[in-house]
Formats: C-alpha cells, structure tokens, sequence
C-alpha cells in the first residue's frame, strides 16, 4: 500500500484578492509573503524525511511550495500535470465573490464555492474530471511504488478530488477545500483499488 501525503500550495496574492486561479501561472499567483512563510513552517513541523520522493503540480505556486518544503530532506522530485488545480474556464483570474453575486445557483453560499452544475456557464472543468486525474495519479504510482511514502505537492481543489476518490461522498460539497500548506493522508492500493483517508486539512 502506498501513503500519498497531500500538501496544498502556500497562499498567493490571488488567494487574498478571492480570485479563481484556476490553472493561472502568473506573477499574481506566485506565493506571497505569508505563503513563504506557511512554506518554511511546514518545513520546520512536518520532517519529510521519512517519504521516499516529491511529486508536485507543475506550476510556480506548487513548484515553490514542494522546493522549500524538501529544502533540508532533498529527496528526488519530479512534476505532474494530473496533479494541476481545477481549470475554471472563462472564470479563471475573476473575482469569486463576483461570480457568486451573478450566477448564485451554481454557489454553495456556505462555502462561497462552485457546485458541480457551475461547469456549463464556465466551461470549466468538471469535478469528475479532476478526481478521475487524482486517481489515475495515484493508481499509477502506486502501482510503479507500492511500498512508498510519496508527498504531492498540488491545489486545494485537487487536494479535495483525491480525498473524493478515497471516500466516495454523495454530496460532493461535504469536503471543504484545505487550507494552504494543510497536509491529507490517503493510503491506496493499486491491485484491489482499496482506499483510506487517514487524515483531512492538518494544519502544522
């Protein structure tokens, strides 16, 4: 069985601005200050040391986050796309706050996030879409390391499609995205399928 240690990126200006960034990789989507510093804290409380390698989302968010986080454990890393945030379509770089106002059908107002049916106005990708990426990740690794610890660095979204995978919700609204630099264990095993969260959004 493998353990897949699941690590949002640190927070960006376009986090603090609430805009959809989507799979944007832009001077406003680079880690702020505060996200360095969620970085390096991680880095100080959650010893990577024990995994066996990095894989991160391609992007500079992600490819910042996973650099600072293995500083010390320089373990092998590598890049994947499937690990890559939601595309949100025509709605990448708006103001989420904005799109709630004008389209609230397609908002869980709890949240102030898209549901599922916000695909059509968007042309966005879709949820399935992203949790069918997430295991396909996760199938392909665990198959090629079935003994590992691997960290993934990648977005909350993706973050929330692989959980999705492992517990299967009806509501698909029921797992909040994490937070940044929150760590999720999910345990999985490429032969039977069988899957575990063992833990959700831990903050460091």
């Amino acid at each position: 069985m493998t353990d897949f240690y699941f690590i949002r990126h640190g927070q960006t200006t376009a986090n603090v601005q609430g805009l959809k960034q989507g799979t944007m990789n832009t001077a406003i989507t680079e880690l702020n200050d505060t996200g360095l510093a969620q970085a390096a804290n991680l880095r100080d409380h959650f010893d990577i040391s024990f995994a066996d390698q990095v894989v991160a989302s391609p992007l500079n968010r992600t490819r910042k986050t996973a650099a600072i986080l293995n500083e010390r454990a320089q373990l092998p890393i590598s890049y994947d796309d499937r690990l890559l945030e939601i595309s949100y379509g025509d709605w990448d770089g708006q103001k989420n706050r904005d799109l709630e106002k004008q389209y609230p059908d397609v908002f869980d107002h709890n949240l102030h996030d898209v549901l599922p049916t916000y695909v059509d106005l968007a042309h966005g990708e879709s949820f399935e879409t992203v949790a069918d990426r997430a295991k396909s990740f996760m199938t392909e690794f665990a198959t090629k390391y079935p003994d590992q610890a691997i960290i993934v660095v990648t977005h909350g979204f993706t973050v929330k499609a692989a959980a999705m995978t492992a517990v299967q919700p009806a509501n698909l609204m029921a797992l909040p995205e994490p937070g940044n630099t929150s760590v999720t264990k999910i345990s999985f095993d490429a032969m039977s399928g069988q899957s575990y969260l063992w833990r959700y959004n831990q903050q460091f």
